[in-house]
């Protein structure tokens, strides 16, 4: 991991503090001496920080999700599959940026002590992706459309270290991780056919422990722990936590979870500040100092990454997104990044996430309000480059649906959008109708700020392609 020195710095970390949620206790902490900045095991516990976030987030978002007694909602216990039924509405507040193209089939499961069988149904033609994430965030294996087909397939997800025989027809998937993170997505047009088209589809995927397969299974009630809390953000809750929680729940998760051997070279200098993989952290080994002001300069320094990302994040049109996601290596600034502002993310090659909060650019930038009016125009066979799907969604300055007479959240083809009479299409942006005539090309806004996201499932490769960037995405105009 290469974390810039020039670019980290104390006026850097200033800057920033006035821009996170923690701004007022932060701008009081932010500040760093000279003498800090020169001291050796400062930087190797900011490396071990945000080299270990993924890992802590993963696992406290694994609490939050799994602590029900039964499958509802996003929720479901550990080792069982949860099936969201329909896309939500305005009045949603359980996760950001939520999607209104694919219902989720999800399950978090732990194949430390035995793997888990997962069975996918013969799906015909419809658009499907079942990414498996380790508890690094990386997603090993990602079955599908593109990648294995639409019919039906069964797979043992094995943890570290095992071996074994597996039955006849079934493939085994090697998990780095005990942890493991199923975040399937089907893709549904949100009809009561096509509901119940999708709804048929969910059920027929299973997930049983390896013991189970072929026989006769129930799943028993999960546990609900009290004391895990349900209400603070995860985030929130991992930004929260001291030096010495923070890296004794690093320690504690690596063994199980285990480095890559990749990390060999960050784990040694690891070592001289108390963690090592496979024992508990040592927190005599890192200065007192350090313990009260590590987390929020190393979050800080995690949030720089927008600005100091050396390509990884692209600018273009007013519309920033990465194609380095699901598979880190050693960039863990990167991997740490995606994990605070996008946990779940795919591989580029099954989906890319322009997002875009203001109009125009550079000095120019505004962001955009309701109050005026945008349009997004597609020339004549330059619509995004896809063999999935393709979608723009409204969200709320909170990366919330915003509600709306039509109860659109997101524009796509599914729409039947109309052509101009060049051949090219627009999509319109504002708060009132453009009228009957323009509102299968609508995407209504609210009366304020507002953020635009598009995501390009199955991108295609080669020319033009947003994952070379030999496609741009247009600007959103504002108009008269």
């Amino acid at each position: 991991m290469q974390i810039s020195r020039r670019a980290f710095t104390a006026s850097s970390i200033a800057g920033l503090a006035a821009t996170l949620t923690t701004a007022p206790v932060f701008a009081q902490e932010a500040s760093i001496s000279d003498e800090l900045l020169g001291r050796s095991d400062f930087w190797t516990a900011l490396e071990a920080y945000v080299y270990a976030y993924p890992l802590v987030t993963m696992e406290y978002t694994r609490r939050v999700l799994t602590n029900v007694a039964e499958p509802r909602g996003t929720k479901a216990p550990m080792g069982q599959i949860g099936r969201l039924r329909e896309y939500p509405n305005a009045s949603f507040r359980d996760v950001t940026a939520p999607n209104a193209d694919t219902l989720y089939t999800y399950a978090f499961f732990d194949v430390g002590q035995e793997p888990y069988v997962l069975s996918i149904p013969d799906m015909g033609d419809r658009y499907a992706l079942f990414p498996m994430l380790d508890g690094w965030t990386n997603v090993f294996e990602v079955p599908g459309k593109r990648t294995t087909g639409t019919g039906a397939q069964t797979y043992a997800i094995t943890g570290p270290g095992w071996s074994g025989t597996l039955p006849d027809g079934v493939t085994e998937y090697k998990s780095p991780t005990s942890m493991v993170w199923l975040l399937g997505r089907i893709y549904c047009t949100g009809t009561p056919e096509d509901y119940a088209a999708v709804h048929k589809i969910q059920d027929e995927v299973k997930l049983v422990p390896l013991s189970a397969y072929g026989k006769d299974y129930t799943p028993p009630s999960g546990k609900v722990d009290p004391e895990i809390d349900m209400k603070t953000a995860v985030r929130e809750q991992v930004n929260a936590l001291d030096t010495v929680a923070y890296f004794t729940q690093f320690c504690e998760l690596l063994k199980t979870n285990p480095p890559a051997a990749s990390d060999a070279p960050i784990l040694e200098k690891l070592a001289t500040i108390g963690i090592v993989p496979g024992k508990d952290f040592d927190a005599s080994k890192l200065d007192v100092i350090l313990h009260k002001r590590l987390p929020q300069i190393a979050y800080a320094r995690i949030m720089l990454h927008f600005k100091d990302s050396g390509g990884d994040i692209n600018d273009i049109n007013g519309w920033a997104y990465t194609t380095k996601t699901g598979l880190y290596g050693t960039d863990y600034v990167q991997r740490a990044l995606i994990t605070a502002i996008g946990l779940g993310a795919n591989r580029p090659q099954d989906a890319v996430y322009p997002t875009s909060r203001k109009s125009g650019g550079g000095l120019f930038a505004r962001d955009y309000n309701g109050s005026e009016k945008y349009v997004i125009n597609f020339p004549k066979g330059h619509l995004p480059p896809v063999n999935g799907f393709w979608s723009i969604t409204m969200y709320d300055a909170g990366f919330f649906f915003v509600d709306n007479p039509l109860n659109r959240y997101s524009i796509s083809p599914r729409q039947d959008l109309k052509a101009n009479a060049d051949g090219s299409t627009t999509i319109y942006i504002q708060h009132e109708s453009p009228g009957a005539e323009k509102e299968s090309n609508w995407l209504p806004a609210p009366k304020d700020k507002f953020i635009l996201m598009m995501r390009l499932y199955w991108p295609k490769e080669g020319n033009p392609s947003i994952l070379d960037g030999s496609w741009v995405l247009p600007a959103a105009t504002k108009i008269d």
